[in-house]
């Protein structure tokens, strides 16, 4: 039987490359991602005795590559109920953002207990490239009636950009003017402090 010996062998070339534990999601109501505040630490979200999966989302919230993938995030735990899907700041969690390199965000990276497994590296993020990268490195199929809804939209991981940022520019802005001002004042004064000085000019 030929046949089937080749469809096993194109079947091995697609073994998942991470075997996960799938979890018991008996009596779980809502599949949305958890996302960390300042104070809650990944390592302790993450089990490393154990083989199940995780996926995790170093975002920040003025980013708008993290705001536009943002929904397509928000649906994977419905398409994946059995894995576990993180997010955090990476701006408020420096210290991971440098210890697992991502430094660009937004970057997902896949976990087996404690450790990072697979980076998603696709510059298009949506819901079926996310669904495609879990299958290709864990073999797990998504649920096929999933598909981004208007509640993901609106969380909990945030589409809308954060005007932090904005006040940030202002602030520079209105400092950078006021030195300016206070700058052309003194050097104002100084000229009428300075005697003669005008007659240097007209020279």
């Amino acid at each position: 039987l030929p046949p089937a010996e080749e469809s096993n062998s194109t079947d091995g070339a697609k073994a998942p490359k991470v075997n996960c534990e799938e979890r018991n999601v008996t009596g779980v109501e809502r599949f949305t991602p958890q996302i960390l505040n300042v104070s809650q630490d990944l390592m302790e979200f993450l089990n490393p005795n154990s083989s199940d999966c995780t996926l995790v989302l170093f975002y920040t919230p003025w980013c708008r590559f993290s705001a536009s993938l943002a929904p397509h995030f928000n649906s994977l735990p419905r398409a994946f109920p059995t894995l576990r899907f993180l997010a955090l700041d990476a701006s408020q969690h420096s210290s991971l953002s440098t210890r697992f390199g991502t430094v660009a965000v937004p970057n997902i990276l896949l976990f087996q207990g404690a450790k990072p497994m697979a980076r998603f590296n696709h510059t298009d993020r949506t819901l079926e490239t996310l669904k495609d990268f879990i299958f290709n490195q864990t073999g797990i199929e998504a649920k096929s009636d999933v598909a981004v809804t208007e509640e993901d939209w609106e969380g909990p991981l945030p589409s809308v950009l954060t005007k932090g940022i904005d006040w940030l520019l202002l602030f520079s802005l209105l400092f950078l003017a006021s030195f300016v001002m206070y700058a052309t004042v003194r050097t104002e004064s100084i000229r009428w402090l300075i005697p003669g000085q005008e007659h240097e000019h007209q020279e």
